[in-house]
């Protein structure tokens, strides 16, 4: 069961099961499963926006971003993104999201107090924040008081797939959000995947919507088809970046040997300038001495210490 299973963090195909009009169980579900965190009361509805059409252009499009977004009953704007692919730019990414999301909710005229709140949600499959929890959530605290909420118009979540799988067993039996996630895992267990759909009618509909793509030939073509562009981008950023990893590598080996051989030239110079003023020393010695100066007042007109003096004159 779980080969052939398609991958349900497929973003095209997360939108059809979570995102098109008469979704808004399964979505509502995971909102609440999600915003559970932060003590945000339970959403009663929920408005799938937008429905957009998925063009075969779109789908096939490697840098094209098929985010879900949607309005709560209480008038919060939501957008969710799936990112499989770590592209170290997630926290500016999903605050251009937020913002984007943020200003389309006023119009000209209208006070800044009617803007909605929007709450981000970002399902990644990478190491993102730096602590050992597979779900994060992010307000604008005062820096001192972390107690202090400057506004509840920005709530930002991060949920890691990578961190969520490192947990070994899961509590689906009293999480509501371990059990979407393990649902979102491609690799769960058949058993435990047959528990989950089970238990949680709005995953069982998530699970019909799949279930629908994987024998529609169209849908299953554009899964496929958006499977293909999403591998093709994450290789070619690969290649890019053992590209660069690789000049980078010859960069440095030809700079070093530049150093190296700055360095050698340098420590010649050096070690020339010592054997010269060696071989000079030796010859005032030599020529003082000749004249019957003793060693003593050699020492004291070249600076030498008696004792070299004397060593220079024994090798005469």
């Amino acid at each position: 069961m779980n080969e052939e299973r398609l991958n349900p963090l497929n973003d095209y195909l997360f939108m059809k099961y979570m995102g098109e009009k008469g979704d808004e169980e399964q979505l509502l579900a995971f909102l609440n499963a999600v915003l559970q965190k932060t003590g945000r009361n339970g959403i009663v509805s929920v408005e799938i926006e937008g429905n957009r059409t998925l063009t075969p252009e779109i789908i096939g499009d490697k840098s094209s971003i098929l985010d879900l977004r949607a309005t709560t009953d209480e008038g919060v704007k939501v957008n969710i993104e799936v990112q499989l692919r770590n592209m170290w730019n997630m926290d500016r990414r999903s605050l251009f999201y937020w913002s984007r999301e943020y200003v389309r909710g006023i119009e000209a005229g209208q006070d800044y107090v009617e803007l909605p709140a929007v709450i981000a949600i970002n399902i990644v499959d990478f190491d993102f924040i730096p602590v050992n929890e597979a779900h994060t959530s992010f307000h604008l605290w005062e820096d001192r008081h972390k107690d202090t909420m400057l506004t509840d118009a920005l709530e930002i979540h991060f949920i890691s797939m990578a961190k969520f799988r490192q947990l070994g067993e899961s509590d689906i039996d009293n999480n509501c959000l371990h059990r979407w996630l393990a649902f979102f895992n491609r690799d769960t267990d058949s058993k435990t995947l047959k528990k989950i759909i089970t238990m949680d009618r709005a995953i069982a509909k998530a699970q019909e919507k799949i279930a629908f793509v994987s024998r529609d030939k169209n849908a299953l073509r554009d899964y496929q088809r958006r499977e293909m562009a999403l591998s093709d981008y994450t290789s070619g950023i690969n290649h890019a970046r053992r590209e660069g990893e690789a000049i980078g590598e010859r960069r440095g080996e030809q700079r070093g040997i530049a150093i190296g051989k700055q360095q050698g030239i340098a420590i010649g110079e050096q070690r020339g300038i010592a054997i010269g003023e060696e071989k000079t020393h030796h010859a005032i010695v030599r020529n003082a001495a000749g004249k019957g100066i003793s060693a003593e007042s050699i020492s004291e007109l070249t600076g030498l210490s008696a004792e070299k003096v004397r060593d220079i004159l024994k090798m005469q």
